[in-house]
Order: structure tokens, then C-alpha cells, then sequence
């Protein structure tokens, strides 16, 4: 396959769980005709500077990619500003990425999978990006394609390109006249009631997403993500290890293990069934629907 995506690893200071993800991708497919770009984010901390360096230590080691390219942070950027300088760093080079963290295990075929679709889709702009993780939703018995289009990013194992990427706002300018307008959260809630409170904690600077904000991005251009019907890639690191995780089997799904015959098409419209089924498994717990109504 012509016109691969390089592979963008975001890595900090979790040895065991970045070993595991450079195995599985290893194993792909793809992987020794695909550019590796590692970036390292520094330490936080004194206390998490030897655990830092023993990743440092591990990604010099690597193998098994065409070629391998290392970024040092000199300081820790944090996860959003890591992600979304080493993307833009990447795109000065590249038309088009794949991007995982260092928690994240890809099934074999996942690049495949991958790169097909952002060379299939690079010029329907309605597709903003490419997950290989489409969330433990039921997907319906009648539905007969192998990929459908959501109105949530899935940012666990994702691709996209530079020209969509560039639409971002990252400061969303127009998030107070966004605060204002009730039909538009209504039609940004389509990707689960969660959205609106997460951007609005974003804004107040309770979190640090990048995530949320791309989502908003795929929102303001009316743009979706595109997703396989059968998971390509899972998270490990919803062990409480993680920047923003915590200990959950919620989000677990078995990895299909041959998709290499799945068929992309242009004929994609948002399945209701699918997207209900989405919003009632990132539907808020009551207790947080409470305290969202009143804290925000």
C-alpha cells in the first residue's frame, strides 16, 4: 500500500503499558513499511523522573518499523499540549497521521484498516476521522456494512488529516455564544450528554482534553467519525494509571481478530439505533447528571 500513514506514539511513564502497545503494533500487518514518530513527554514531577527515563530507555530499543523517530520533551507539556504540538510538528511533513497512546492494543489489521480508510475517505470532508475503536455499542442485526459514521471522535487509536486538523479552534472562540444556544448543545449532546459538561469544564479549566475539543470540531463542521463495526483496538489504561482514567472494565471489548475483508462505501448515513445505543452507554450516572446541572 502506497502513501502510509505515519504512526504518532504518545508515550509518558508507564513502561509496562507502552511495552504492550509497541508489541501489538508490532504485530501489525503494516508495520515495517510504516514511520514510527515516538513522543515522550518529560516528567511532571522529581518523583516520576526515573519512571520517565525507564521509557526513554524502552523506545531507543524499538524495532520492527521502517523507520523510528524520537521527540524528547525538555519539560512536561501534558497530555493535550503534547498531543496536539507533536501532531502539528508530524503534519509539517505528513498529509495525513495515525495517532495512539501508550495505553492503547491494536488488533493485526488495525493499520490496515487504517490507512485504507484515510486513503478512501481523504477527500470526503463529511469524515473528520478514523477510529479503530467504535466503543461497546450493539450494532443492530439488520445493519449490513462493515463501517458506520458517529457524531463522537473515538480518540483511542485514531487517524486523520491535515487539512481537517487544521480546522480545529483550540480555544474555542465561540464558546460563549455556544453556552447560550440550547438547540446547539442539543445538537452537540448527539454524541452523548456527556459533551456539553466536558467542554464547559475545559473551558473553566477543571480538565485538560484535547479530546473534547476535537469532538467539538467534528460538531462545528458538521463532520463525522468514521468507525468499524467490529473493535481494532482496546485501552489498557483505564487501571487508574492513566492522565485522565480511572479503575472501570466499562470501556473492555474483544479485538476481531481478521477484518482484512471489510468493504468501505460511500453510502454512510447515522444509524439511530446505533447512536441511541451510544448515548445510553456514555449516558452521564445520575449523581453526575446532578451535579452537571448545577455546577455548570
Amino acid at each position: 500500500m502506497e502513501n502510509l500513514a505515519p504512526i504518532v506514539l504518545f508515550v509518558y511513564n508507564r513502561i509496562s503499558h507502552t511495552k504492550k502497545t509497541v508489541d501489538a503494533l508490532k504485530n501489525n500487518d503494516l508495520a515495517r513499511d510504516s514511520h514510527l514518530i515516538v513522543v515522550s513527554d518529560g516528567a511532571k514531577s522529581e518523583n516520576e523522573m526515573n519512571s520517565v527515563k525507564d521509557v526513554r530507555e524502552f523506545i531507543k530499543t524499538i524495532k520492527g518499523f521502517k523507520s523510528i523517530n524520537i521527540i524528547e520533551r525538555d519539560r512536561n507539556f501534558g497530555l493535550s499540549a503534547s498531543v496536539i504540538d507533536g501532531i502539528n510538528q508530524v503534519f509539517n511533513l505528513y498529509d495525513r497521521i495515525i495517532a495512539i497512546e501508550d495505553d492503547v492494543i491494536t488488533a493485526p489489521t488495525f493499520l490496515s484498516f487504517m490507512n485504507k480508510s484515510l486513503e478512501y475517505y481523504q477527500h470526503n470532508k463529511t469524515i473528520f476521522s478514523v477510529s479503530g475503536y467504535p466503543y461497546p455499542i450493539k450494532i443492530p442485526d439488520s445493519y449490513n456494512k462493515d463501517v458506520f459514521i458517529s457524531y463522537r471522535a473515538s480518540s483511542w487509536g485514531w487517524g486523520t488529516w491535515k487539512d481537517r486538523w487544521e480546522k480545529v479552534d483550540w480555544a474555542v472562540k465561540d464558546f460563549t455564544s455556544f453556552i447560550k444556544d440550547k438547540e446547539a448543545q442539543k445538537l452537540f449532546n448527539r454524541a452523548g450528554e456527556d459533551s456539553t459538561p466536558m467542554l464547559k469544564a475545559q473551558m473553566l479549566g477543571e480538565i485538560d482534553s484535547w479530546a473534547i475539543r476535537w469532538s467539538y470540531s467534528h460538531f462545528k463542521n458538521k463532520a463525522y467519525c468514521l468507525l468499524p463495526t467490529k473493535p481494532l483496538c482496546k485501552n489498557i489504561g483505564t487501571d487508574n494509571s492513566g492522565t485522565h482514567s480511572t479503575k472501570s472494565d466499562k470501556f473492555d471489548v474483544d479485538l476481531s481478530d481478521n477484518v482484512d475483508t471489510l468493504q468501505l462505501t460511500d453510502d454512510l448515513e447515522i444509524d439511530d439505533e446505533m447512536i441511541k445505543s451510544l448515548q445510553n452507554f456514555m449516558m452521564p450516572s445520575v449523581v453526575r447528571r446532578i451535579i452537571n446541572k448545577f455546577k455548570y
